[in-house]
């Protein structure tokens, strides 16, 4: 320890500042603009706050009743409907009812808001080759970050509640449908695409009339994956104030309750399983 490079390496003063020079970045954002943050973060609290609310005024039997059809309705199988209704019926009798109901409305809000802007974000990336190295790196950091570490600046940005945990779950998400997506368009077989080409596509019929509806099992892959994804942020979001049924888990966790820490998570387990099955089947997936 008393060579020249291990004394450089221990004395701070050699220290890169990189911690100083991202708390000067989100000091100066928080300054000059506060305004729009806090505009971001009323819009997405009421849209959530509003949806819950309203879902919960519906009888916690009637809507499970209403989910279980619309699961057939998505997916012909009357089975699989009867092992919604009966998955959603035990969430209701342990008593985790209005936390399932809040995890799934920020599942889906999230979700849909990963896929408008992963999707079309991954088409660009598909035929601008220049785009995809640069947007390369910056999924990879998405992706590699610890999920704690999102907590941090989001939570200085836009504080506690919905809004922050629909945000960062969205940041988490988002890399998983712009990989697949990509991954479908440049997956196209070229002699597709040149068929389309001799009858005279333009580049729009071809992204439309070949390129998506070859693409869409592994587009729909991706949305599989940014459910699981967001659900799994949705729950560790509730150190940031979500509400979802990551506060029960909480709970159990601060108070050693062995039940309820069980009861919730099988609640999760429940609620992932059927997302899983609901939206896989939609994609084509034979289960």
């Amino acid at each position: 320890m008393n060579d020249p490079v291990s004394l450089w390496i221990a004395d701070k003063a050699n220290k890169i500042p990189v911690g100083s020079w991202g708390k000067a970045f989100i000091d100066f954002i928080v300054t000059y603009f506060e305004w729009l943050f806090d505009g971001i973060k009323a819009s997405l609290n009421t849209l959530v706050e509003t949806t819950t609310y309203l879902l919960l005024l519906c009888p916690p039997v009637l809507l499970a009743i209403i989910l279980a059809a619309a699961a057939y309705f998505l997916q012909k199988r009357k089975w699989l409907a009867l092992g919604v209704l009966i998955g959603l019926l035990f969430i209701i009798n342990q008593g985790l009812w209005k936390e399932t109901v809040q995890t799934l409305v920020l599942v889906l809000y999230s979700t849909a808001l990963s896929m408008a802007i992963g999707v079309p974000l991954g088409i660009w990336a598909a035929h601008k080759p220049k785009a995809w190295s640069v947007l390369q790196p910056v999924l990879d950091l998405m992706q590699t970050m610890p999920t704690f570490v999102y907590l941090i600046p989001i939570l200085i940005l836009f504080g506690l509640g919905a809004a922050p945990a629909l945000i960062v779950t969205i940041i988490f998400a988002m890399p998983a449908p712009v990989r697949m997506t990509y991954l479908g368009i440049t997956s196209v077989p070229k002699p597709m695409l040149e068929a389309g080409e001799s009858f005279g596509a333009t580049k729009r019929q071809l992204l439309w009339k070949v390129e998506l509806p070859a693409a869409l099992p592994t587009i729909m892959a991706g949305l599989t994956q940014c459910i699981m994804l967001s659900l799994s942020m949705v729950v560790i979001a509730t150190l940031i104030g979500a509400p979802s049924l990551g506060n029960p888990v909480n709970r159990a966790l601060n108070n050693r309750n062995i039940p309820l820490g069980i009861e919730a998570g099988l609640a999760i387990v429940i609620l992932a399983i059927i997302l899983d099955r609901v939206l896989s089947v939609k994609a084509g997936a034979k289960k």
